[in-house]
């Protein structure tokens, strides 16, 4: 069944929900709420200002409809209830204006203003509500799509999807946990009929994506340790050293140890894979280019793949840079290489002209074949899929494997995805570079805000500001890219150029504002999260962070590593009226390491009915870090599974998926 077969569903929707990466009924369906009204009925005097309420009553006066614009209108009336009468205001339904009349009864659902004694509705219900308390889900929307639009393609897909819907929870596992059918469970996550029954759903969803994704790691570790035996190198170490010593500063001394770990394993005859993790900006790259001309003193290829274009080209800018004087050939492989381009590279690559590759997942296309790859390394590597690794991986015959990661893991989570792996760890910083001075703000600081911002551009230096949000939603309060955008016109725009960038946009359209960027031909740049991996900007000296609270604190020292890449002082402001404390702790410290032990901590069981954090997209409904127990689970089931009982048709389907994905 298609997209196009839901009732309801037509050219336009089906336009609006490509764009929000909805392309199936399976994607729709696994669209989850990011989080849950509880509205309780209530009355008046029980109900703080701001809160949602349920409450009964009937209405006392005609309802008066105000039309604002094409598109846009208002209607307000008068509401008797047990504790007391009180306005409701609604928007855009006129249609309903006929049935409110004069002592029918009505329930309404909304947000109560205690001083106005107002009810902005975001329902009216003509019969009375049967149950106590009501649970709405609420979504990620765009606009032309409201929360209720959602909700209806939702229950309608599940409705004629309902024979389509596949487990892939092993019979074994759904009965020893007792876990409910994937249908039903679905059903209860986007209608949840009680608080308990949506916590049930929730945790047997989050089981089965965990216990996908660890069945493929489970597999692929498996399927490397019989492929362990590895290209036995010699290197002339005077030549590594030599290299090093020519470097226009000087190595740390986890660096120094990383490389030499890195050096030992590419001369052994076991095949290396290893994780390189450091801080931002603790100085990875240079690292892996040392590996990268360690495997060409021995004779092979090496190709480092990046997972955007702008970072690839930075990456090769700098190998040509690095590696000028030595007659070693770099090329550059991207989605916007021209074919002509792409033609020669391809046959370079093939008769083992070319000695290093960088490029995007053009890397791991078909019509790609190399002469004798010896290195592959994937910079960012949570941001690949395990099959896009494993691709790389096979374009060589048993070729070395480096992972790069600016992300701090903790140990126990990092010898969980990563158990297979040895661990490189960089956490001095650079000398150099000046500590990020941290600073939380409250939303009535603003001014002190745009006043420090003013500063930074007096002294021709750049900004980056950051929002959760594409785009504005009826349903959220939260600042959305476009919003700051005319906040930021308002401020600067008569003397800087303001622009934005989000995660939504063209590759070739995001390339060239953050190319622009580069060039200081934008001075501030709005973003959403998009820019937490991304290119150094040396002249980018201030982060403004709206709406901090709702963002990891790992996800937060990621943005906060976008500046302080020069010698200049840098400031990181993080505005919110919310979870202060949590957000002190990135005024007390900028150890990646620290930060993510703590976001581990304060987010380790998480908050089963609250936001998905903006950072955290890997997964549709699970979290790797507040739902570890899961994980740990699922881990031991997922390999028990694998090497146990027979190859079963649901073992070979999702070894299948691994295989050919």
């Amino acid at each position: 069944m298609a997209l196009k077969d839901i009732k309801g569903v037509g050219p336009r929707t089906l336009t609006l929900l490509s764009k929000m990466g909805i392309n199936t009924v399976d994607d729709l369906v696994t669209h989850y709420p990011f989080r849950y009204e509880f509205l309780v009925r209530g009355n008046l005097q029980e109900t703080n200002d701001g809160d949602h309420i349920i409450i009964d009553g009937k209405i006392e006066s005609s309802p008066i409809l105000v039309r604002f614009k094409a598109g846009l209108n208002k209607m307000n009336f008068r509401l008797v209830t047990n504790s007391g009468v009180v306005g409701v205001s609604i928007f855009n339904r006129a249609f309903l204006k006929s049935h409110l009349i004069v002592g029918t009864g009505i329930t309404v659902i909304g947000k109560y203003d205690k001083k106005k004694n107002v009810i902005t509705a975001s329902e009216l219900k003509l019969e009375p509500l049967s149950n106590k308390v009501k649970i709405e889900p609420v979504y990620h929307l765009t606009n032309g799509i409201t929360n209720k639009n959602m909700a209806l393609y939702i229950n309608m897909a599940l409705l004629s999807q309902a024979k389509e819907i596949s487990d892939s929870i092993p019979k074994y596992y759904q009965d020893k946990y007792n876990f409910s059918n994937k249908r039903l469970a679905l059903n209860i996550v986007h209608n949840p009929p009680s608080k308990e029954k949506l916590k049930e759903a929730m945790i047997r969803l989050k089981y089965e994506e965990l216990f996908e994704f660890m069945f493929k790691i489970n597999y692929l570790k498996e399927e490397n340790k019989k492929a362990n035996g590895g290209i036995k190198r010699e290197i002339d170490h005077e030549k590594i050293t030599e290299f090093i010593s020519k470097l226009p500063f000087e190595l740390t001394k986890d660096q120094l140890t990383a490389t030499d770990n890195i050096i030992k394993d590419l001369e052994s005859e076991n095949r290396m894979n290893r994780l390189l993790q450091g801080d931002v900006g603790s100085g990875k790259t240079i690292v892996s280019f040392i590996a990268m001309y360690a495997n060409y003193l021995s004779g092979y290829q090496s190709a480092l793949m990046a997972p955007t274009e702008i970072l690839a080209t930075q990456h090769y800018n700098n190998l040509k840079s690095f590696f000028a004087d030595y007659n070693i050939d770099i090329a550059l492989l991207t989605g916007s290489t021209s074919k002509k381009e792409k033609d020669l590279i391809y046959k370079e690559l093939e008769d083992g002209s070319i000695n290093m590759i960088v490029g995007t997942h053009a890397l791991i296309q078909e019509d790609v074949k190399y002469h004798n790859l010896g290195l592959v390394i994937t910079d960012e590597q949570h941001r690949f899929g395990v099959n896009q690794r494993a691709n790389l991986q096979n374009k060589g015959h048993k070729p070395d494997i480096l992972y790069m990661s600016a992300t701090p893991i903790p140990r126990t989570y990092a010898l969980t995805i990563y158990g297979d792996m040895d661990i490189s760890t960089i956490k001095t910083r650079p000398k150099g570079r000046k500590k990020i001075k941290t600073i939380v703000k409250g939303t009535k600081e603003i001014k002190d805000v745009l006043e420090l911002m003013y500063k930074e551009l007096q002294d021709n230096h750049q900004i980056y500001v950051i929002a959760p949000l594409i785009e504005d939603s009826d349903n959220s309060d939260l600042t959305s890219v476009n919003d700051l955008k005319e906040k930021m016109n308002l401020a600067f725009g008569s003397k800087y150029k303001i622009d934005l960038v989000h995660g939504k946009m063209a590759s070739a359209a995001k390339d060239l504002i953050m190319g622009e960027f580069l060039q200081n031909k934008i001075q501030i740049l709005i973003s959403t999260t998009v820019v937490e991996v991304g290119v150094d900007v040396p002249n980018a000296t201030m982060m403004v962070i709206f709406d901090a609270e709702r963002f990891g604190l790992s996800t937060l020292h990621q943005l906060r590593g976008r500046v302080g890449r020069s010698s200049l002082q840098s400031t990181c402001i993080l505005i919110s009226d919310n979870d202060t404390k949590r957000l002190k702790i990135m005024e007390q410290s900028d150890d990646g390491f620290v930060i993510s032990e703590e976001d581990f901590k304060l987010r380790g069981h998480g908050d089963l009915f609250g936001t998905k954090q903006s950072g955290d997209m890997t997964f549709k409904i699970a979290d790797l870090k507040a739902d570890y127990k899961i994980l740990l689970q699922a881990r031991e089931d997922s390999y028990e599974y694998l090497k146990n009982g027979e190859n079963d048709a649901l073992k070979l389907k999702l070894i299948n998926t691994i295989i050919h994905s």
